[in-house]
This record gives C-alpha cells, structure tokens and sequence, in this order.
C-alpha cells in the first residue's frame, strides 16, 4: 500500500509519494496523503520551501486507474485533491522528475512552481490517449508554462517531451543528475530566509502573475516591500552591510 513521506533537510521538506510498484499513481488515499503533507508542511514554521517527488522509477503514473474509471465528478475532485493542494501551497515548492509524469502525474509537476529533472524524466499528458477529457486544470496550467502550441502537441498529439526538450520549452528549470538533491540546495535561499518573507514574496508574486499592467504591480509590491524594511531581519542584514562597507574604507 503506498503512503505519502516527509523528509527534511533543514528547511527543506522533501514530500515523496511512495509506491514504486504501482509507479506512484494517485489513488484516493494516495491523494489525500499529500495534500495532509502540503497542510503540515504548511502549518510547521520550521519549513521555508517543499520539493515533490516520487520513489523511482516514476515521478507519478497519473491516476490510479480504477479510481478513475469509477470517478464522477465527486470522485474527480478527490483525486485532484493532492495537486491542487501543492498548486495552492503557501510556500515555494519545486518538482523534482527523476522519471514519468504522467496524465494527473503531469498535474502534479504542473502544480509546482519550478521543475527540476533528472535525466529519465518524461512528461506525458496522455488523457487523449486513454480516452478521456484533461482534468484538474491541465489544459490553463500547461499552456502558461509552455505555450499553446506546445501544449496542443502535448494533448492532442501525444508529443511527450523528455528532461532536455522540457527545459529547452520552458517545462522545466534546469537538469540534473539528481533531481531531489538539486532541487533541495536550489531551495536554500529560501530555507536560509525569513519565512514571513517568503510568503509574503510568493504571494505577490501570484497577485502579479494576474496582473495587466507595471503600474498595478508596482502598487502591489509597495506595501510588503516597505513592511519588510521594518523587519528586525532586514535591519540587522543592514547594519552588517554597512559595517563591511565601512571597514574597507
């Protein structure tokens, strides 16, 4: 029976959904597991920033399948329950596809905010393939990232990119051999920062995403900008600063 793991590195909590033998597909449970990982993360202040991932050799097969074929619209929403709960996280999360994302799989690396791949990555939508409609939001999350015309090959053609075209199309950040450990040391500015600050700076980052104009943004950005000159946090990094700028003159 798989679970759903949390491991940390400093502040850095690696959530894993672990089913190797079933190639980590979302059953109900399984779903439900991770967003209960997402909440606690959440909820646990020593936590700056979540990378997901999966037991190899898959990231995520998709949805288990006998769970969808009973599903209806209910039932749909709690297997979207995990993704949705990493797309809605509070905090910085990172993807890290050490193998196939697949279908609801490809949902969950579309819910992160940056991907990081291992070289046996393949991101797959499959939902034409299988004989039913995308689910969960695939269509909006995918074309943001790659594109129309990307995302058309990906859904009606059934073009599955590997780790070096995700990355040359923008699906991914950036390749490495492993994908776990990079995308935990790419996390530690976050891990090394104020958490408050990293919140604050995600979520205007999403009010910005949605936002049609400079002017709106720089608003946007105004007054948790001027609130975190306040902070003790940034007082004491300039004070430091000063004194490093005064001791080579």
């Amino acid at each position: 029976m798989g679970e759903v793991l949390i491991e940390h590195h400093g502040r850095v909590a690696v959530v894993t959904v672990h089913d190797p033998d079933r190639r980590n597909a979302l059953t109900l449970d399984l779903s439900a597991g991770l967003a209960e990982a997402v909440h606690a993360c959440e909820a646990d202040t020593n936590v700056h920033a979540v990378v997901v991932t999966g037991t190899p050799p898959a990231f995520c097969a998709g949805a288990d399948l006998t769970a969808l074929g009973e599903a209806r619209e209910e039932g749909l929403k709690r297997i979207y329950a995990g993704f949705l709960a990493v797309a809605a996280c509070s905090l910085p999360t990172i993807a890290a596809v050490g193998g196939a994302a697949v279908g609801a799989g490809l949902n969950l690396a579309l819910a992160c905010d940056v991907r990081v791949v291992g070289p046996g990555a393949r991101f797959d939508a499959r939902f034409l393939q299988l004989g039913i409609h995308p689910g969960g939001g695939m269509t909006w999350m995918l074309q943001r990232l790659v594109g129309t015309q990307t995302a058309t090959a990906m859904t009606l053609f059934g073009r599955i990119l590997d780790a070096d075209e995700a990355v040359a199309r923008g699906l991914a950040y950036e390749r490495a051999d492993d994908p776990v450990a990079a995308a935990v040391a790419l996390a530690a500015s976050s891990a090394e920062a104020s958490r408050d600050l990293v919140l604050a700076i995600k979520a205007t980052m999403r009010k910005t995403a949605a936002t049609a104009d400079h002017a709106t943004a720089v608003a946007t950005e105004l007054v948790p900008q001027a609130a975190s000159i306040g902070t003790p946090e940034f007082q004491e990094k300039l004070a430091r600063l000063k004194a490093r700028i005064t001791a080579r003159t």
